[in-house]
């Protein structure tokens, strides 16, 4: 999900099998960064692999910063036609700064560090929310509804998810943490949109942007929520629906009525979502256990020798 919607991309997909070695180990390791060296291999052997690592982590590098000097280059032009004072420019920087830091950090946090070319578009992705986080602001100090442009920008990125995975399979570069990173993402982008609705609708609408992050809370006290769930389609269509529902209600000219009540299903449905998936986690839990106290009395009834 977000443990009900953001397994969208399962956290399972790990890190590509990168093939074997001479002697037959199989390594793993970022996309183009072998991490194991044969034991028939040469010194010049070491020498390129260590070189090809370098060469991915100074690419992460650039594509962090890439990331964010786009962001704020953007909101430099952006903002300047938008407000006139600087303590509102620079408080809308900063909420569009806290989304493409995280982002950037998601990368340049990665043991060894690498970056694939979904990630680039997951990190031009989160350049865009970053846009949107600041342009929300704006409409906030403004006492305004949602802009056109907020919704502008919230759906470029909405129907941009739909190309960083489809890269990451072209590619053959899909990663746990290309997926983590494509999942902070699609939260950030709903937080920020929920944010927007709450100026029209009042704060309700918040329980869609924020249940994300009070799960990932909830897992640092029950660490049964953090283990990985089966793929949902069911789960996939909600996850879908949210960004969808909150940029059908910002839409200029909706009612906002209709808003509400499209709002109000979304945000049913990812409660259910949520606890539906909970209740798994629990139940998962709960089979390991009884797993674990069950194997050392059948050991025990087994007869010695066998």
């Amino acid at each position: 999900m977000w443990a009900g919607w953001f397994r969208l991309k399962p956290m399972t997909q790990g890190t590509r099998q990168k093939g074997t070695t001479s002697t037959g180990t199989a390594s793993t390791g970022p996309p183009s960064v072998p991490l194991t060296v044969s034991s028939t291999g040469t010194e010049s052997d070491a020498a390129g692999q260590s070189g090809l690592a370098s060469a991915a982590a100074r690419r992460a590098v650039a594509d962090a910063g890439t990331a964010v000097a786009a962001y704020l280059v953007a909101w430099a032009s952006l903002g300047s036609t938008v407000l006139t004072g600087p303590a509102p420019w620079f408080l809308a920087l900063a909420a569009g700064a806290a989304v493409i830091v995280r982002a950037a950090g998601s990368v340049l946090r990665r043991t060894p560090r690498f970056s694939t070319p979904a990630d680039r578009v997951t990190l031009a992705r989160a350049a865009i929310v970053a846009c949107c986080a600041a342009e929300t602001v704006v409409g906030f100090m403004a006492g305004a509804a949602a802009s056109s442009l907020v919704v502008l920008l919230g759906t470029a990125a909405f129907l941009l998810d739909a190309v960083d995975g489809r890269v990451a399979r072209w590619t053959g570069s899909a990663t746990a943490e290309g997926s983590r990173l494509d999942s902070d993402t699609d939260a950030a982008l709903v937080l920020v949109l929920s944010c927007a609705a709450a100026g029209t609708f009042g704060l309700w609408p918040l329980g869609i942007g924020l249940m994300y992050y009070a799960f990932l809370a909830a897992a640092w006290f029950r660490p049964s929520l953090k283990n990985p769930l089966p793929s949902s389609t069911v789960r996939r269509i909600i996850g879908a629906t949210q960004p969808a529902a909150l940029l059908f209600a910002l839409l200029p000219g909706v009612p906002p009525a209709l808003g509400a009540m499209v709002l109000g299903a979304a945000l049913g449905l990812l409660a259910f979502s949520f606890g539906r998936d909970v209740v798994e986690l629990e139940r998962l839990r709960r089979a390991a256990l009884n797993a674990a106290a069950s194997s050392p009395a059948s050991c025990a009834d087994t007869p010695a020798g066998t």
